[in-house]
């Protein structure tokens, strides 16, 4: 590996590219027309204009981002996340460009990437999955396979992410407009309104498991993350490890995700998601990419993710094993969004007339912001990672009270009032919160 394309912006461009400085690697950003000034440019040793501001016409345009390889050299991409992270063609289309993709294969990323696809895989390998219908679902069928679930139950779409194309229907007279509902976003979204049927479980957490892999057969998981606290099934604030779990469970999650790995051939990073409630846990879906919480895990097990991810695209062997990795203190990770809380979370771009920073022991900030910075309105609204380590989850917990009041943005609105107050709120500081918890204190 001799250059690196990151195909991405904002703060994963930004961590991407300081990965690559580590390693020595010279780094290319593409960038559209609303990105000219932004720090993933400034950073990166080249830098490509790649077309307009809106995604599809630059950042999701596969053909520009080859293109930029081509005149620059670059005989790597990495994809960040989000974009076309997950995105087999583009996966495929490096291969046949002589371009390595930092991430799993094509065929890996198809595999799991159709979520009834990955839970046939899941019920293959022997891993518990939230009862549901068997693959895909025939709409005209599809209610009386809910009745035959029982309600309530939840439509999801096959291609889906990021909680698009779901729907929660509790009575069997809601169920076709939900269906409707969900197909037609499913298809705005992914190209594809295939739909697949899960009951709903009552209240459980949400917990997901980083595993790494690589191209000489090993794959070692780094223990779980706690990503509960949601809403529109959007992650807000995540830990490491998870205050939910007992030993016992943590060894069958993990060994579980690292069995579906295998079971894939997969390869580089990736991320096994489960549910979890009184009666044990079920996989839902696999990430196959780097994770926008990824820093809670390298804070608290010292493992760099992203240089992992590079080294084993280079086809370098992991240098450890799974006795190797061992868990020091705790993390919590707070999304900052340009979005306004106190008017139901309304985008908020716009410049940035002042930056306070936090810092001082256990406070890592991932971003790309700066004083003068313009927040686009066409990308995701994360502006900033705030993550705080402690050797204890208390100590994490006062330390992010800290580094939030210092945490300063003027020119625009953040969810950082937020974050003060979910650390004030008791079942926080208990741990005692699960995947709707945030939804019903907002309502």
């Amino acid at each position: 590996m001799r250059k690196v394309l990151v195909a991405n912006r904002g703060e994963i461009a930004v961590r991407v590219i300081r990965a690559c400085r580590e390693l020595g690697l010279p780094s290319v950003a593409v960038y559209s027309d609303a990105d000219a000034d932004a720090l993933h440019v400034r950073y990166a040793d080249e830098a490509v204009h790649i077309g307009p501001a809106p995604a599809p016409r630059s950042y999701l345009n596969a053909e520009a981002i080859l293109d930029a390889a081509r005149q620059t050299g670059a005989d790597a991409i990495h994809p960040g996340y989000g974009f076309l992270a997950e995105n087999a063609d583009f996966a495929a289309a490096c291969a046949e460009a002589g371009i390595t993709f930092v991430g799993p294969s094509a065929e890996a990323i198809r595999r799991l990437g159709d979520k009834a696809a990955a839970r046939q895989i899941a019920i293959d390998a022997g891993v518990p999955v939230v009862p549901g219908s068997d693959g895909v679902v025939d709409p005209e069928h599809a209610a009386d396979e809910a009745a035959r679930l029982g309600y309530p139950v939840m439509i999801k779409a096959a291609a889906g992410g990021g909680g698009q194309g779901i729907r929660i229907v509790d009575r069997p007279e809601d169920f076709p407009e939900a269906l409707e509902a969900a197909q037609r976003e499913a298809r705005a979204a992914f190209g594809n309104d295939a739909i697949y049927l899960e009951r709903r479980l009552i209240h459980p957490r949400h917990i997901e498991v980083q595993v790494l892999a690589d191209h000489h057969g090993t794959v070692v998981h780094l223990f779980e993350r706690e990503c509960s606290l949601q809403r529109r099934r959007q992650k807000v604030l995540e830990e490491a490890p998870s205050p939910a779990l007992d030993q016992d469970t943590r060894e069958q999650m993990t060994t579980a995700a690292v069995r579906l790995a295998q079971a894939v051939g997969y390869t580089n990073a990736g991320t096994f998601e489960f549910l979890v409630d009184q009666n044990g846990f079920y996989f839902i879906e696999a990430n196959t990419r780097i994770q926008v919480e990824h820093p809670i895990t390298e804070v608290i097990t010292g493992i760099d993710l992203v240089k992992a991810q590079l080294r084993i695209a280079a086809g370098e062997p992991l240098w450890f094993r799974q006795k190797d990795v061992r868990v020091s203190g705790w993390a919590m990770e707070f999304r900052i969004n340009a979005e306004d809380p106190d008017l139901n979370f309304f985008p908020s771009p716009g410049t940035i007339t002042a930056l306070g920073l936090p810092g001082g022991p256990g406070v890592r900030l991932d971003s790309a912001i700066y004083p003068g910075y313009d927040v686009p309105p066409y990308y995701d609204s994360l502006v900033a990672k705030l993550i705080t380590w402690g050797a204890d989850r208390d100590e994490a917990i006062q330390r992010g009270r800290r580094a939030l009041r210092e945490f300063e943005i003027e020119g625009i609105q953040t969810t950082i009032p937020l974050h003060r107050r979910l650390l004030e709120e008791p079942d926080v500081i208990a741990g005692d919160y699960n995947a709707g918890w945030l939804e019903r204190l907002l309502a």
